[in-house]
């Protein structure tokens, strides 16, 4: 018969994976922290972006995504937001995520190598008018910078999420939102929340930007869209904002109200806003 086991002191159940498991939160949000100070400095470019990429959405145009691995389902994330939508309703946008056509991806990759599936693709879906975003936590991906450069090829307009910069994917796109971490994990992170901001500007300067083009422009719930004139020899096409001007946000007038707001009943029939 077996000797029975000492019992164990007790104490308070820390688990042997408690201390690490703190460690390891601290290191990751200490370097998330490190990235956030110079990532503040997007935000120009964010909101120069989402209102270019919706004029061009608005004249017709379209937007194609790639990355590889994480940087895919950060690309994918990004079209969902499009072609869904990301807070409030509105129209779909025209949104393609190159790596996620599997039968195009694989035939490519089998019949003429990895590093041609998106460059492929390019040059059989892209146009003029549309905007090329390719996302490398490393900048370094072949296949990334080959579509980039069949893209700029084809008159795309390209931009990159990466990592730090110098990159040779940087060096390919027109533009770059690079973020300064040297932690693939924190870049990841980072571009999902300028996959957000983006579609945030896009949303503001949508309105403005359909009626530019000559679009219609939804109404409020329930009412039938009401077509706006298009701009004076716009011919349909999208109106880029004036050099230096403020991106249009397609706001309504007047001030925003914050907080809460309580309606109150007095007792008499009166009714009084607080809040």
């Amino acid at each position: 018969m077996a000797a029975a086991r000492p019992a164990r002191p007790a104490g308070p159940a820390t688990g042997s994976a408690g201390p690490a498991a703190a460690s390891v939160l601290d290191a990751h949000l200490a370097a998330l922290a490190a990235a956030l100070l110079p990532y503040r400095r997007s935000e120009e470019l964010l909101a120069r972006w989402g209102g270019e990429l919706a004029h061009r959405l608005a004249a017709g145009g379209r937007l194609l995504v790639a990355g590889n691995g994480g940087s895919a389902a950060e690309a994918q994330h990004l079209t969902a937001e499009l072609v869904g939508k990301l807070r409030d309703d509105r129209e779909p946008l025209s949104a393609i995520a190159l790596h996620a056509e599997t039968s195009a991806l694989t035939a490519i990759g089998n019949d003429y190598g990895y590093d041609e599936v998106f460059a492929r693709q390019v040059r059989a879906h892209g146009r003029p008018d549309d905007i090329l975003l390719l996302m490398s936590t490393s900048g370094a991906s072949v296949n990334l910078v080959a579509a980039a450069h069949a893209g700029r090829d084809a008159g795309l307009r390209c931009w990159a999420f990466t990592g730090p910069t110098p990159n040779p994917l940087a060096d390919a796109c027109h533009e770059t939102l690079a973020i300064a971490s040297p932690d693939s994990q924190v870049v990841q992170e980072l571009h999902l929340v300028s996959t957000h901001v983006l579609c945030e500007y896009v949303d503001r300067v949508l309105p403005a930007a359909l009626a530019a083009a000559g679009r219609v422009v939804p109404a409020a719930s329930g009412a039938a869209g009401r077509a706006v004139p298009a701009a004076s020899g716009a011919a349909g096409r999208a109106v880029p904002p004036a050099a230096g001007a403020a991106p249009a946000t397609g706001a309504p007038d007047g001030p925003v109200r914050a907080g809460v707001e309580v309606v109150l009943d007095d007792g008499t029939g009166r009714q009084t806003e607080a809040g």
